[in-house]
């Protein structure tokens, strides 16, 4: 069983999708703590209905970015946390929580990274026109969303899509494939060598990822 921390800054949805799949037998996890950088996340009150200990950690509060990350590193350690997710964490990690958790640290992504980084990927898809987007789940580096590819899940992009409409589509992907790479985690089936990652012995013929190393 594989002890998360989770990181988030609004509703938490993916921490949502998450923690169904561990209530539900499915996900060899445990979550130790939930951090926000936001008083008001919604997350906080998903932490509280399954008894999840939460901190409010104000960036404010510390002079610098490596202060504040260096605080929630700590916080992390402490609790003897294996592997940190960012469920809708809408700041860039930085050196000192990295160097803690190096390729232990899962972001996911609304596009089909490398294509679309940052911000509004949705939005970037559809005013790009492309014929296909989806989610990406990847190890987080010092860019912003260029760690290592884990898993990704494609949909249709039609004609009349607004960011909305494709984001609602994208996201019902998202809440499959970010708790499938916790459990490949969990399981240590994942192998980073250099920019890819291995899945070793990958079954699962439910979902279709477009990851290349499935299946070698």
């Amino acid at each position: 069983m594989v002890r998360l921390g989770v990181l988030a800054s609004g509703r938490g949805s993916n921490f949502q999708a998450i923690i169904d799949e561990i209530e539900a037998g499915k996900l060899p996890a445990k979550i130790e703590i939930l951090i926000v950088d936001n008083p008001n996340a919604y997350a906080i009150e998903r932490a509280k209905k399954y008894k999840i200990p939460y901190l409010y950690i104000n960036p404010k509060e510390y002079s610098t970015k490596d202060a504040f990350y260096e605080k929630i590193r700590d916080e992390l350690l402490s609790r003897r946390v294996e592997l940190v997710i960012l469920a809708g964490f809408m700041r860039i990690v930085r050196k000192p929580l990295l160097d803690a958790f190096p390729n232990r640290i899962m972001n996911i992504h609304p596009a089909l990274l490398p294509s679309f980084p940052g911000l509004h990927g949705q939005r970037q898809a559809v005013d790009y026109g492309v014929r296909i987007s989806g989610c990406t789940v990847h190890f987080v580096d010092e860019g912003v969303d260029t760690g290592p590819i884990i898993i990704q899940a494609a949909v249709p992009v039609y004609p009349d899509d607004t960011e909305d409409t494709l984001a609602e589509r994208i996201l019902r992907l998202e809440h499959k494939i970010f708790p499938e790479a916790i459990r490949l985690f969990a399981e240590g089936r994942l192998k980073v060598e250099g920019r890819k990652v291995k899945i070793l012995d990958y079954k699962n013929p439910d979902i279709c990822f477009t990851n290349p190393e499935i299946g070698k």
